[in-house]
Order: structure tokens, then C-alpha cells, then sequence
């Protein structure tokens, strides 16, 4: 068996590429991606770095496909404050927790088929959406309002409409963070998250939307960097046979392709190595090695490739696991050239701002606020808090409600401060004037809370815009967007104003 295996590295050397899911660097593909594709890499993942504007993600897709026609584009695209095609903008549409707030899962399917169709059309074929975890604990650092909601029939019924939704607008969706990574406080970016509770607790709870998602038909699902001491008291999700062939294949009956989230996140690579992460994921029962948000050269895939490689030759990864896996992925590849068909080669130019302004503002909750406060008297100073966001959102999308105040009402100053960059009097400024406090999870932050307690305490008739999850309400008028997008901004300074 060995020398067979031996004699056949070049066989088995394909098979690995089929189930690479590589980032790259650039706004088109680089060399080594073309000559991979030509080689057996089925499929590539696009970030913000990789994104322009419509033209160039079509024409980016198409060079792709000029060397592999069922290459498997993904994306990671939540449409909501974690967005890659609208990184340089933020989105156009609300997200996961802005559509919970409504709780219409025929507007959550619209939406997310306006999204597939605009994916779609530039190429994309693979969405890692929706998140399907339960944002059960407040003081989450990494979900917040990527989730639906709290409420596991709630963050069900939105997850199968989201699935239904993008998918018959021509993308495979991606149930994510499998078996759900809401009730934690460690991000798996950094460290290994722990997920409490006896069984019973996960079947009504985390599992719920997976249960649902799988029901809807969606076409994969990714693995969360996860430790369940109720499903396995030793091995991550990404790396455990118990959670991914007993419970996710043989009891949810999940026919898809598994797909790894980021396999260079420390809470797998710093316990088991960044190679061997992926091939214990493999040997586990995971179909496809999503790598490349910091790990993106060509040396890093050849690392992980050789590694497969290896690992087969000495018997630790079975050939014919690694050969199911990648038949999984050209399952895959081949559902999306059947949705391709009959769509337009061509973006459609939209952006999802029409269906997506009047969503968010559906989202939109005055929690507390006298008759009177609202529309703003004048021109407002408004003061954003800014929190270090996590990975998974990134530092280049813009967010506030700022700008769009600015852009209805002239005259709209605007002051923002960090941890550690906020004055003694965080209202200073805002004399005469309507002074609005933008915050984003202020449950969270100490800092934040102490500098908007002592801008109310100078300015109590101050309105107070929460962007995150509104579990503190605070201020003479608290106005909860659901979201920190571009759309739930707009949606927010309208309301303000009076739409003006």
C-alpha cells in the first residue's frame, strides 16, 4: 500500500490542492493560483484585499475560470458589518442581527437573494454565510450582531431563510461556526473557545439553526475552532470524527462539503501547527482547508499541500478520506455551474441599497426617548466611540453615523476617540448644539461606558446610537440600529433627522 501510494504522490498531490480553499494577495490572481488551478486546486477564497469594485471581481473570477471552469470561488460575505464586497464602503444591507430584530424571514430570504444575485453575477459561487451561531452570551467578543439573536427558533427560522434565499440567487451557502460558537468569551482567532453545557443544552440551543440550515439544503457548512467537552472532551471541532462524522454526518444527515474555517487561527495552529491542523481536520472528516486570510503566499500552500502529501504516504490520512473529500468539493464545484447557468456573465451594477436601506430601517428601535428630543433641533456634534474590532470584521470598513448626519444636516461635527484617546469632557464641543453619543456594544467596554456616563452627565438630554448589541440602555433618547453597516448608519441618521 505504501509504495502504491509512494508511486502515486503525483495522484495524491492533486487531490490535495482539490481540497485547498487558498487566499492570495492582489486584485488579480497571481501566477502560482492560474498554474494551481491547472494542477487540481478547486477552489480559491476572496477577502477585502482582493476587492475594487464589480468590474474588477468579474473580471478577476473570469481569468480564474479562463484556467479552471468549475474553480469554486468564496467569499467571506455576511452583508452585514463583516462584508468583503463592500469593505471600502461598508455595507448596503443589514445583517444578521438587524434582520433578527424584524423577525420577517421572507424579508431575511429577500435579502439574501439580492445578495446571491450580486455575488453571482461578479462570480462568487461560495458564500461563507450565514452565521448560524446563538449569540447567547452577551459578552461574546466575536459574534455580537453577526447573529440573528439569542433565541435558538428565532436564529433557526432566519438561518434556513438565509440559506433559501442566497442560494436561489445562484450562491452555495455556508452554515457557520459548526456546532456554534456564540456562548463564549474567547475569540478563535486568538485562543481556543470553550462551549459549556451537557447535551440536552446544545441540541436546544447551538444545534437548532445547523438542524435547520441542513433541512434548507445549504451546501456546506464550516467547522468553528471549538472545544465541546459534551461532544469531545479533547479534540476541536475542526479536528474531532465524533463531531463531524457522528454528530454533523450521521446524525443531521449532512451530505455536503465540510469546510474549515481559517486553519492558520491560533486556536487550532498554535496547539497542533498550522499543517498538522489541517490534516488532523481531513482525517476528522472536513472536505475542504479554508487558509489565506494571513497566511496567503504560495509558500503557505505548498506547505499544507506537502504536508497532505506526507501525511497519506505514512498512513496517518487515509487515500481514500482524502478522495472522498475532494469528490465532495467537485460535487460542489459542479452544483455551482448549474446554478451559474443562464445568469449573467456581467455584474448588474446594484449594490443591495434600495432593499437593504429599507430593511435596516425596520431594524431600527427608539428603546427609551421623551416626545420632543426627536428630529434633532440643529446640527448635531456627535461623538463615535471606537472599540478594536475583531478579525473576523477587519479595520478597513468604515462604520459611524457620522458621515451620513454630515451628509443630510451641514454643519454636523464629529469627534471620535479610542481606549485611551478620550478628553475629560467627552462633550466638549457640543455646546448649543444636539450632542449625539455613538457606541458600538458599550456593555462591553469599561472605558467607553465611563466616557458616556460623563458626557450625560454634562449633556443628559444627549440621544445615544447604539451600534452593537443594545444590552445597556443609557440617555435621554437610545436608538438601537441592530448593526454597525453602512445601511443601518443611513437608516439611523434619517430617523435623527427627520429625514432631511
Amino acid at each position: 500500500m505504501s509504495e502504491r501510494i509512494v508511486g502515486a504522490t503525483g495522484d495524491v498531490a492533486g487531490l490535495a490542492a482539490a481540497v485547498l480553499q487558498p487566499g492570495f494577495v492582489g486584485t488579480t490572481p497571481p501566477p502560482w493560483v492560474c498554474r494551481w488551478l491547472g494542477q487540481g486546486l478547486g477552489s480559491v477564497v476572496l477577502f477585502a484585499r482582493n476587492i475594487v469594485d464589480h468590474d474588477q471581481v468579474a473580471a478577476l473570477t473570469a481569468t480564474l475560470r479562463a484556467e479552471r471552469p468549475d474553480v469554486i470561488v468564496a467569499i467571506d460575505e455576511e452583508a452585514g458589518d463583516v462584508t468583503r464586497i463592500e469593505s471600502s464602503r461598508g455595507s448596503s444591507r443589514p445583517g444578521n442581527f438587524a434582520l433578527g430584530a424584524v423577525d420577517d424571514p421572507a424579508l431575511t430570504e429577500e435579502v439574501a437573494r439580492d445578495l446571491g444575485a450580486e455575488l453571482a453575477a461578479v462570480g462568487v459561487t461560495l458564500d461563507y454565510a450565514p452565521d448560524a451561531d446563538v449569540n447567547s452570551n452577551p459578552a461574546n467578543p466575536v459574534i455580537g450582531v453577526r447573529s440573528f439573536g439569542a433565541d435558538p427558533a428565532l436564529v433557526a427560522r432566519h438561518t434556513a431563510a438565509w440559506v433559501r434565499g442566497l442560494q436561489s440567487g445562484g450562491v452555495a451557502a455556508c452554515a457557520k461556526h459548526f456546532p456554534g460558537h456564540g456562548d463564549t468569551r474567547v475569540d478563535s482567532h486568538h485562543d481556543l473557545p470553550r462551549i459549556g453545557g451537557d447535551r440536552a443544552r446544545l441540541d436546544a440551543v447551538e444545534l437548532a439553526p445547523f438542524r435547520a440550515a441542513v433541512a434548507a439544503g445549504a451546501q456546506a457548512v464550516m467547522t468553528g475552532h471549538l472545544l465541546v467537552p459534551a461532544l469531545d472532551p479533547e479534540l476541536p471541532a475542526t479536528l474531532s470524527p465524533r463531531i463531524l462524522g457522528g454528530l454533523l454526518r450521521d446524525e443531521l444527515g449532512f451530505q455536503g462539503v465540510v469546510v474549515t474555517d481559517a486553519v492558520e487561527m491560533r486556536a487550532v495552529a498554535d496547539r497542533y501547527g498550522f499543517a498538522g491542523a489541517a490534516v488532523r481536520a481531513l482525517a476528522a472528516g472536513a472536505d475542504a482547508i479554508c487558509v489565506g486570510g494571513e497566511r496567503a503566499t504560495e509558500a503557505d500552500a505548498v506547505e499544507l499541500r506537502d504536508a497532505i502529501v506526507a501525511a497519506v504516504v505514512a498512513g496517518e490520512l487515509p487515500e481514500e478520506r482524502l478522495a472522498e473529500a475532494a469528490k465532495r468539493v467537485g460535487q460542489l464545484a459542479a452544483w455551482t455551474v448549474a446554478a451559474r447557468a443562464g445568469r449573467p456573465a456581467a455584474p448588474r451594477g446594484g449594490d443591495g441599497s434600495a432593499i437593504g436601506l429599507a430593511a435596516a430601517r425596520r431594524a431600527l428601535r427608539v428603546v427609551t426617548g421623551p416626545a420632543g428630543l426627536l428630529p434633532l433641533a440643529g446640527p448635531p456634534h456627535v461623538v463615535e466611540f471606537a472599540p478594536l474590532r475583531n478579525i473576523a470584521i477587519g479595520e478597513e470598513t468604515p462604520w459611524g453615523i457620522g458621515a451620513p448626519l454630515a451628509d443630510l444636516v451641514p454643519g454636523t461635527t464629529i469627534a471620535r476617540y479610542a481606549d485611551g484617546e478620550v478628553p475629560v469632557d467627552p462633550a466638549a464641543g457640543s455646546a448649543g448644539r444636539p450632542l449625539v453619543l455613538v457606541v458600538r456594544d458599550l456593555h462591553r467596554h469599561d472605558w467607553m461606558r465611563d466616557a458616556v456616563d460623563r458626557a450625560l452627565a454634562a449633556r443628559p438630554d444627549a440621544v445615544v446610537v447604539e451600534l452593537g448589541v443594545p444590552v445597556l440602555v443609557t440617555g435621554a433618547v437610545h436608538l438601537a440600529t441592530h448593526g454597525a453597516t453602512r445601511a443601518a448608519a443611513y437608516a439611523a441618521a434619517e430617523l435623527l433627522t427627520g429625514g432631511r
